[in-house]
């Protein structure tokens, strides 16, 4: 990760292609139960979260039908957890 300058001076991280395709693709499952998030197991490797009802989501991949939603680990940490694109790449990365 490099900074560069944002308009008012502060240093905003800069992502490489690298990271953030290694951040799509980190598993969901064993960060979530690392944050304390409750998983359910269901059929074929998949896992529902008792507190988003509806969501579903296996290996990096999640799912919200009834909400229209659906994307990779970071599209998680912003659509549904609300973070911000680099605080969602803070955490998936943890740096």
């Amino acid at each position: 990760m490099t900074t560069h300058s944002n308009l008012d001076g502060r240093q905003a991280p800069r992502w490489s292609r690298e990271q953030i395709r290694a951040a799509r693709l980190a598993p969901l499952a064993s960060l979530l139960q690392k944050r304390g998030l409750q998983l359910v197991v269901r059929e074929a490797d998949n896992f529902s979260l008792p507190a988003y009802p509806g969501l579903l989501l296996k290996d990096s991949y999640w799912r919200w039908p009834e909400r229209n939603l659906a994307g990779n680990a970071i599209d998680f940490h912003v659509q549904v957890l609300g973070l911000s694109f680099h605080d969602a790449m803070r955490r998936l990365t943890g740096i």
